[in-house]
């Protein structure tokens, strides 16, 4: 019995020793006190892929300037990607859009930073107004000619979708067609394509009969299509949609984040910056916001959640 106490005085305390050891490295692991040396920034294409990278590169020296370190710009193919990438802390900052963000959030991958700011759209003809909001709205968009007239004659036919966390390309217009009778997932056949641009030629093309995009993502090709307004034409649009976000890996420290968010913010209100933001999203700035700013999000997640699994 002695020796049996003895060995047990032995080892507990040893065992108590890796316990702590444990907890403490867990509570260490969990601690928001990452300062990045090299900052790495995700972007996904909302239009063609080789555009966007070239685009965005000059946000590397502008980045890199102000914040003292060096900064590597890199494009992923979806929003899943990024959000995989922030969870296993191989990517510090992405541009989500807010379903991709409230995915970031709800796997404990990344927080919020800063929301964009964009003018306001007008219709009919989607000009630009000089008002900035904080929102957006979703469009389904046909051809011109097409018998499609509302969204209760989409049953049935083909239409160009961006991938699930998608906001605009996706998420609200799937989610309020459900909730006006038409189950999208499954009286509809979904074609994925890489950027709204991509979705609005399909249309054109006849390669689809519908497209979901952002209002008014006929602007993007309207460089290479004149009439494209006229030829491509909106027959819903969805309500406001919480504007994209800048989120950050969720161990990053509070004082790195204020450093962060202040470079976005003078980058978005520089000359250059701004022109650099509004070719990337047609951003036109950054302000802050809260995590609650997209529970409506989460109320439209929850109904796709529900129609997939009625699938």
């Amino acid at each position: 019995m002695r020796k049996l106490k003895k060995v047990l005085f032995t080892i507990i305390p040893i065992v108590l020793a890796v316990v702590l050891s444990a907890c403490s490295n867990k509570q260490k692991s969990e601690k928001k006190d990452f300062t990045p040396k090299t900052l790495t920034v995700a972007f996904v294409p909302s239009q063609a892929a080789n555009k966007l990278e070239a685009r965005a590169k000059p946000m590397e020296k502008m980045l890199s300037k102000k914040l003292g370190i060096p900064v590597h710009v890199t494009m992923s193919i979806d929003y899943t990607t990024v959000v995989e990438a922030m969870k296993s802390r191989k990517v510090d900052v992405g541009f989500l859009p807010p379903d991709g963000y409230v995915l970031a959030h709800k796997q404990g991958a990344a927080d919020v930073l800063l929301q964009a700011l964009r003018f306001g759209v007008k219709q009919p003809g989607g000009e630009a107004t000089k008002n900035l909001v904080n929102s957006y709205r979703a469009e389904i968009v046909v051809r011109k000619n097409s018998k499609i007239k509302s969204w209760k004659d989409l049953k049935g036919k083909k239409i160009a979708v961006q991938t699930p966390t998608s906001s605009a390309g996706y998420v609200y217009p799937v989610a309020e067609l459900q909730e006006k009778g038409l189950n999208v997932l499954k009286d509809c056949k979904l074609v994925t394509v890489t950027g709204h641009d991509q979705a609005v030629l399909d249309v054109l093309n006849g390669d689809t009969d519908a497209a979901f995009v952002f209002e008014d993502a006929r602007n993007l090709v309207k460089g290479d299509v004149p009439d494209i307004m006229k030829r491509v034409v909106p027959i819903y649009f969805t309500k406001p949609i919480p504007n994209d976000t800048i989120a950050v890996r969720s161990d990053m420290s509070p004082k790195f984040k204020k450093k962060l968010a202040k470079a976005f913010i003078e980058i978005g209100e520089s000359k250059e910056g701004k022109a650099m933001i509004s070719s990337l999203y047609t951003h036109q700035g950054y302000v802050p916001v809260k995590d609650s700013d997209f529970d409506v999000v989460r109320k439209y997640d929850k109904i796709i959640e529900k129609e997939e699994d009625g699938k």
